[in-house]
């Protein structure tokens, strides 16, 4: 808390501005300016606050009614300590907040934080300003004997609920029999796409993840010992046709040179 005799008396005013603008009808609006001004202030705030997020969580905003909406907006105006103040970043603040700070409520949909996540994933990809290092990328390398290589804007994701099918018309009310596999990436063009994978799949990137040096013949070698399979050369080349198809779409940039 603030030492009110160590404050200089701007600092007060300042303070007193703030508390004002994040929650007018809980907090004294300052002296000596006008309230209609202060109104105007208060709402300008509030309604870049409330509208950026909600065209970064769309699908949340849809499905939250409009008092559940503002009150939940108006709480982590009100209580959230950015650690940016960067615009961009701000639906990142938004996530820690949902995540970490506010209190669940009995209504909310049991989805709430992984859809939530997983909208912030499709908008961090889109303004992210990390790109690929193809020095040490063969790019049109031996897929199968090489070492594959992961795109650094392609982010594999599991989640208990199907959120990309989420919508007012799909309401899961328990998570799926299986998890769901996404990866979400960004291609050549900067579009974000999201990819539905299977398990195998969603396996095959986790080893890639790993950076296990492992050539993509062997993981999937491995992977069919797991599975049982009692022809791993079908498991290879389905494996292998996957690699493919994400290094078509970008997932996969190559293999590793060394």
């Amino acid at each position: 808390m603030h030492n009110e005799a160590k404050i200089p008396e701007f600092k007060k005013v300042q303070y007193a501005f703030a508390k004002y603008l994040r929650n007018p009808e809980n907090n004294p609006r300052p002296d000596n300016i006008e309230a209609r001004r202060m109104k105007i202030y208060s709402e300008l705030f509030y309604n870049n606050v409330e509208g950026f997020m909600s065209n970064a969580y769309p699908v949340l905003r849809e499905l939250t009614e409009d008092e559940k909406w503002h009150r939940m907006i108006r709480d982590y105006f009100e209580k959230h300590n950015a650690s940016t103040p960067l615009f961009q970043e701000m639906p990142r603040e938004f996530l820690k907040y949902l995540e970490n700070e506010r209190e669940a409520e009995q209504d909310d949909y049991p989805f709430m934080l992984e859809l939530a996540h997983y909208e912030w994933v499709e908008l961090a990809l889109s303004v992210t300003d990390i790109e690929n290092d193809y020095t040490h990328i063969d790019t049109e390398g031996d897929l199968l004997n090489g070492v594959p290589v992961l795109s650094k804007t392609a982010w594999p994701l599991n989640y208990n609920y199907p959120v990309h099918e989420i919508s007012a018309e799909c309401l899961p009310e328990q998570p799926g029999e299986q998890p769901t596999y996404l990866v979400v990436y960004r291609n050549a063009e900067d579009e974000v796409h999201f990819l539905d994978i299977n398990p195998v799949t969603a396996q095959l990137l986790q080893l890639i993840t790993e950076d296990s040096n492992l050539t993509c013949k062997q993981m999937l070698t491995n992977i069919a010992r797991q599975l049982n399979h009692p022809n791993p050369d079908v498991v290879i080349q389905g494996g292998l046709q996957i690699l493919h198809d994400l290094k078509t779409r970008g997932v996969i940039i190559g293999v590793n040179k060394s």
